[in-house]
């Protein structure tokens, strides 16, 4: 079976629905649901039900979608008051850390291919590129593993995980280029002849660019929109949503066509905006938080129909070595290397920093280049990539918990009460909930005699199942839920 314009539809929303029901059973058992999706595409896949989905640039395109809307969404919930005492260990981990991850794995990998009892055999460069495309950490997997692990992580280490994966992608996208480049003169499958040393200075002036280009993509895209956004007084809050849609793919298309990392504008148009007041902000990231689910759910299912899982598992004891060796010692090594100078980063912070090396979307996405490309080996990249993000998602993933509080490094989080199921913009105050008890109600049992701080009012009161329009002689009683709101400006509020 094959996609046809006739059945797309079908096949698309079987697919998800079937993902989200996989998903659903493996939650129970601690599985990431991104792995589960994968597994769903290959369950539906040459290797399973027949389904076959095989062209590398479409897939490109729809990951590129997908990325840009998770790193968005990412740096509008990432707060800039979190980020700012880590921001120099967070770059740190997502330029000399992707350096060293891609120069430690390869000289592994290459170490491998001269073994002779080692079935693959590649070139010291394609060894780096298939290290290359695996040294960033995947944002996909990072935001949406730590986010749902109900979880508090002490030393802002939350903050600086989700800072690297945000970034780090364009370092790991210069250093997949740049090698292709390099294996493509030394196999002379370049499209012209360009010398190595050349291709040094192009990688140089690229680094340049990306960075420079993108994170000025992302300043002025930022600023200007939360103006405008205050200004242009739309009548349906999803229109706001919906606009931010077009200004985010603006963003990345225009900083890609101007040589910078589209994905790292994003992400800083992103934290800039989520971290200014606009209106409709809490419609606006419920919007997106759906958003993300729905192309987390088509990006992984996808991928997963890309790979032929007969062909993965014939590479499959070579890349569990590579696997092994990045999680426990490439990583490590790049992470604590990366962040020697920040002495107040304790021993077990950078320990789980090194575990927290998940791969994911962005990797089997950079290893696509190397097949469009037309890179010598690149579908045998391409599957050990694939392996090692599996195995990554199941190792990793499903002990990040675990080996927090193994580390003392996690406060639970309670769960998020809203028991009146009432929301107001954030620029009109902050809504509380509290549950009276016995000594809140000490001086009297009403209103007037309640002593609340000033700038805060009752709303409403909630009793068992009954709702109470609050006024000054309501008789309160221990256990009723007070739905408070506190002035914007007010201290209380905070």
């Amino acid at each position: 079976m094959t996609f046809t314009s006739e059945n797309i539809l079908l096949i698309l929303s079987i697919l998800i629905f079937s993902s989200i029901l996989i998903s659903k059973a493996g939650y129970r058992f601690g599985l990431p649901s991104l792995l589960l999706f994968l597994v769903a595409g290959m369950l539906f896949g040459v290797d399973g039900l027949g389904l076959q989905f095989n062209n590398m640039n479409q897939a490109q395109f729809i990951g590129m979608c997908a990325l840009c809307i998770i790193l968005f969404s990412g740096g509008m919930e990432t707060q800039i008051k979190e980020i700012r005492p880590i921001l120099g260990p967070g770059i740190m981990l997502s330029t000399l850390g992707v350096v060293l991850t891609t120069l430690f794995t390869g000289l592994f990998i290459y170490l491998l291919s001269v073994w002779e009892a080692c079935p693959i055999s590649l070139p010291l460069v394609t060894c780096l590129l298939l290290a290359a495309t695996m040294s960033s950490t995947d944002s996909a997997s990072v935001f949406n593993i730590l986010r749902n692990s109900r979880m508090r992580l002490k030393n802002n280490i939350q903050p600086m995980l989700e800072l690297e994966s945000g970034s780090n992608d364009p370092m790991a996208y210069i250093l997949t280029i740049i090698l292709i480049q390099l294996a493509n003169n030394l196999t002379g499958n370049a499209a012209g002849d360009t010398g190595s040393g050349a291709v040094v200075w192009d990688a140089v002036k690229t680094l340049l660019l990306q960075f420079s280009v993108g994170c000025a993509g992302g300043l002025v895209t930022g600023f200007p929109t939360v103006w405008f956004l205050r200004r242009i007084g739309l009548t349906n809050a999803p229109l706001y949503a919906i606009m931010l849609m077009s200004v985010m793919f603006f963003s990345y298309t225009v900083t890609s066509y101007l040589s910078g990392n589209g994905y790292l504008a994003v992400y800083i148009a992103g934290i800039i905006i989520g971290n200014n007041k606009i209106p409709y902000k809490k419609d606006i990231l419920s919007f997106f938080d759906g958003i993300t689910w729905l192309v987390q759910i088509v990006m992984f299912v996808i991928l997963g129909l890309l790979v032929n899982p007969h062909d993965m598992l014939k590479t499959a004891p070579v890349a569990l070595l590579i696997g092994i060796f990045m999680i426990l010692l490439a990583r490590p090594l790049s992470v604590f290397i990366s962040l020697s100078p920040y002495k107040k980063v304790s021993f077990a912070s950078k320990t789980f920093i090194s575990w927290v090396g998940l791969r994911g979307a962005a990797p089997i996405l950079f290893a696509t280049y190397p097949v469009v490309a037309g890179v010598e080996g690149a579908d045998l990249i391409f599957n050990i990539v694939f392996f090692i993000t599996l195995l990554s998602l199941v190792v990793q993933g499903t002990s990040i918990t675990w080996t927090a509080k193994l580390l003392k490094l996690n406060d639970d989080v309670p769960e998020e009460e809203n028991t009146f199921g009432i929301e107001v913009p954030e620029e009109a105050g902050k809504l509380v909930e509290i549950t009276l008890t016995e000594e809140s109600l000490m001086h009297g049992n009403t209103l007037k005699e309640l002593k609340l701080p000033e700038g805060m009012l009752v709303m409403m009161i909630k009793r068992t199942d009954k709702f109470i329009v609050p006024n000054g002689t309501v008789e309160l009683k221990p256990g009723d839920k007070l739905l408070i709101i506190s002035e914007a400006d007010s201290p209380a509020a905070d």
